[in-house]
């Protein structure tokens, strides 16, 4: 069964106070899709996630005996500048598993989690992956090779928490295994016709898979510190992005379409200009009910439509 813990009346209480003028910080609050208590051999297990990156991933491994809540389900939504309000820290404190990004991109959820006297289970994906807390690019999501990993940690916790259901769980995971199949061979075979290949990006949100294939990035550092910053490019910067899509130096442009502004746009209608093709990808998926393969297999796909020359 999951666990039964007890909290700190009086701190939870202080952080409901503390953080009642943010309580609308999440837009719609969290998102929620429950699990089926009927159909699930074991107790269901109440599941909070952070952000709506590893939202159908936790989703299909709980399958029934899982309810998900995401807290962070809109794309519109910073999480780097995300406050919690009072509706996701009540989650998290009565969560049986929380699921959380780590590698400082989702902080506010492990300091929300830090305030708790009895901690639910938690898989941290960056320390799944051994990845640092900080300095580290922490769009995990977007690495084929941790991607695997994160799914087991869940399915091993998920079996932890419930107490039994082991073979339910394990089934589980043999359908995200036949799901995510497809996004497997698709990456292995971008890896082949990106291999000696370069690109540029707006923005770093899709480097991981990018290195992971044998891209060679020649984005310009002082133009990716700003990016990277959330700060406007040195005019010399800008400039040399500009060149390198000129020149074709970058085979493809990868273009973050959920960031808005005059840069972005400048250097995607540069590189429309030098006929260098522009490869759209998302940060978070633009449908919190939406498939994880689905979105990260259109964007591989895409990517190597672009390095192949495919329309």
């Amino acid at each position: 069964m999951p666990r039964v813990r007890t909290h700190s009346v009086a701190l939870l209480a202080g952080l409901v106070l503390g953080v009642s003028a943010c309580s609308a910080a999440g837009g719609d609050g969290p998102a929620v899709s429950h699990g089926d208590p009927k159909a699930c051999p074991t107790d269901v297990v109440d599941v909070v996630v952070s952000l709506s990156q590893w939202t159908d991933l936790v989703r299909v491994l709980g399958g029934d005996c899982a309810k998900v809540t995401t807290i962070v389900s809109s794309g519109a939504i910073d999480p780097h500048d995300f406050e919690a309000g009072t509706a996701d820290l009540a989650a998290i404190s009565q969560a049986d598993l929380v699921v959380v990004n780590g590698a400082h991109y989702d902080v506010w959820a492990s300091d929300a989690l830090a305030t708790l006297t009895s901690r639910p289970a938690v898989v941290d994906a960056a320390e799944v992956a051994g990845v640092p807390a900080e300095g580290a690019d922490p769009h995990l999501w977007a690495d084929p090779a941790i991607v695997p990993q994160v799914a087991s940690a869940v399915t091993a916790a998920l079996v932890d928490v419930a107490g039994d259901g082991g073979g339910y769980f394990a089934g589980r995971r043999a359908v995200w295994d036949k799901d995510i199949a497809r996004y497997v061979a698709a990456v292995d075979a971008l890896r082949k016709v990106a291999a000696g290949r370069t690109f540029a990006a707006t923005e770093g949100v899709y480097d991981r898979m990018a290195e992971a294939v044998g891209l060679t990035d020649v984005t310009p550092p002082g133009y990716r510190r700003s990016a990277s910053n959330e700060s406007d490019p040195a005019p010399g910067d800008l400039a040399a992005f500009e060149a390198a899509l000129a020149d074709g130096a970058a085979d493809v442009l990868i273009y973050n379409t959920q960031t808005s502004g005059s840069v972005p746009e400048r250097l995607r209608a540069a590189a429309e200009k030098a006929g260098v093709p522009v490869v759209e990808v998302t940060e978070s998926p633009t449908d919190v009910g939406g498939s994880f393969v689905a979105w990260q297999y259109g964007q591989v796909q895409a990517l190597s439509d672009a390095l192949s020359g495919t329309p």
